[in-house]
């Protein structure tokens, strides 16, 4: 991940949860560099979702995250969602 993006990270999450919020998103990189398993990315949203449960902090964090990096969390989520036949997430 790009050394210059600003992760959404709050002082008021312990540290576990800090690291699965910037494991979620080095996912998501992921998906765009390398290619990512689809059922390790939804379990890590899955995680992300325990920490960030509000659906208008989530869309902040993620448009947050889209206009450093380009990449879409959201759009990558979808993806995962709706083809469940793909074991592989690669948006390259």
């Amino acid at each position: 991940m790009d050394k210059d993006i600003n992760l959404p990270i709050s002082i008021d999450w312990s540290k576990d949860e800090v690291i699965d919020v910037v494991h979620f998103f080095d996912l998501i990189d992921a998906a765009y560099t390398k290619g990512v398993d689809r059922s390790i990315l939804l379990d890590q949203y899955q995680k992300y979702k325990k920490v960030v449960p509000s659906q208008s902090e989530e869309k902040q964090h993620f448009k947050d995250y889209q206009e450093q990096s380009g990449q879409s969390a959201y759009h990558t989520i979808k993806m995962a969602r709706e083809n469940s036949d793909l074991k592989v997430i690669n948006l390259k």
